[in-house]
């Protein structure tokens, strides 16, 4: 009895001696534990399916990296086949006959925590096999997929999920070579309102539309989503060894709409131009009118702007450009700061509940671009929530707190228009005036 305690005894010590060294082995040689989770669940966000080898030095591999918080990557990394028919995208690998994958589903577009975007989007297949299709046309350049569907139809996240997207995946990933687009789920109107800066992107070959095509289009390789650095944010860093901005991308957009002979509206003036972007469904200013009529006595020529959803940008970018004042209640169309020139000045209305994004959206990015930015916040009595729910509500007193799921936040975008104080606003505009008559006076 006492050799059997013995041993047990012993094998304990040993078990423990054990445990301590691999506890100090982790402490010494892998580091800080919670360094090692964060790699251990990056390596765990990498899928990679490689072939069993080569097919004419040309691995057909599907490598997928889900690690971003705002967008997943998928590339094939050779000879590429893809069936609008059933929306799958094969990695041709003449060594599957006999061996059965089954499918990985893909949403290639680069929102995808929010659940509602990502409803919109349809799932492709990705696959690795030897598909049972010839290729009818036959590409000589990589693939770019993306998807225009999500919250498509809003300016703003047509502009920040698909185009600074866009720009950001081309720069990084293939800023010395030609890429052929590949857009999943566009509407026409769509196509037409982007045409010359999706032209831009790809000078040298066509835009697929993935909607209407019967045929088998195939591909040296592809690449699957597009790279997203937050809201309206262009990091450099991320970008390295060819470090692009968001100057870099307004740039851009001038290079796209200047070289078509864009009427800008800028001839030489006294007077500053002041352009109202002008809202129908909400965030309405309600006595419109009025504000246009104390700008004009201020001294302002006042433009009032209404964009529909499929207005050509070359037509909008004529107008804000030649702007030397964009105003608006904060919403897409303001968006449009994209447009304006070094100098000019950007007024925005901020509604109650709302001061986050406008000032991710519409503060911080202007002033990067070098644009005058000026902020009108509304107080409660100028908000149409007042007499709706009343003063004693969250959702007037306290907006932060009311806005704890995404339907209530909804309500302070969907539910609520302005009715400016003139008088206080006016204080605004006379401030707005001065810097534009800076403005125009350098500009003449």
């Amino acid at each position: 009895m006492e050799e059997l305690k013995s041993t047990r005894l012993s094998m304990l010590t040993l078990c423990f001696g054990l445990m301590v060294f691999i506890f100090f082995l982790q402490i010494t040689v892998i580091g800080d534990k919670i360094i090692w989770n964060v790699k251990l669940r990056t390596k765990l966000s990498i899928c990679r399916w490689v072939p069993d080898r080569n097919v004419n030095g040309s691995a057909a591999a599907i490598t997928c990296d889900y690690s971003n918080k705002e967008y997943d990557l998928c590339t094939i990394n050779g000879s590429t086949l893809l069936d609008p028919t059933s929306s799958t995208i094969y990695a041709v690998d003449l060594h599957t006959r006999n061996k059965s994958r089954p499918p990985l589903k893909f949403r290639p577009y680069p929102r995808k925590s929010d659940k509602v975007a990502m409803s919109f989007v349809k799932e492709l297949n990705l696959i690795v096999a030897q598909p049972k299709l010839s290729c009818n046309v036959t590409h000589h350049t990589p693939a770019l997929v993306f998807s225009a569907a999500g919250y498509t139809g809003n300016h703003y996240h047509e502009i920040n999920e698909i185009f600074i997207p866009l720009f950001i995946t081309i720069n990084k990933l293939f800023s010395n070579q030609d890429v052929t687009l590949v857009v999943t789920e566009g509407k026409m109107w769509w196509f037409q309102k982007y045409a010359e800066l999706l032209a831009a992107f790809s000078p040298h070959r066509s835009i697929i539309n993935a909607n209407n095509l019967s045929t088998v289009h195939c591909f040296p390789s592809a690449t699957l989503g597009l790279m997203k650095h937050g809201p309206m944010i262009i990091d450099p860093k991320l970008l390295l060894p060819n470090p692009k901005t968001l100057i870099d991308f307004r740039a851009f957009l001038g290079k796209v709409y200047s070289k078509l002979g864009t009427p800008f509206m800028y001839p030489k003036r006294d007077k500053p131009q002041l352009t109202l972007i002008s809202r129908t469904a909400s965030r309405v200013i309600t006595n419109e009118e009025d504000v246009i009529k104390v700008a004009e006595e201020l001294g302002f020529i006042v433009h009032v702007f209404e964009a529909s959803r499929s207005t050509p940008m070359r037509k909008v970018y004529g107008v804000v450009h030649g702007s030397d004042v964009l105003l608006g209640v904060h919403g897409a169309g303001l968006t449009n700061f994209l447009f304006m020139r070094k100098g000019s000045v950007l007024v925005q209305v901020v509604p109650i509940g709302l001061e986050w994004v406008s000032t991710t959206y519409y503060e911080k990015p202007p002033k990067y671009l070098g644009v005058e930015y000026l902020e009108y916040k509304i107080e409660v009595n100028e908000s149409s929530l007042l007499q709706k729910y009343g003063g004693d509500s969250l959702v007037v007193k306290n907006p932060g707190a009311f806005q704890t799921k995404w339907p209530q936040k909804r309500l302070h975008w969907t539910h609520q228009n302005v009715t400016i104080d003139i008088t206080r606003f006016r204080n605004c505009l006379i401030k707005a005036h001065e810097k534009a008559k800076i403005f125009i006076t350098k500009v003449n």
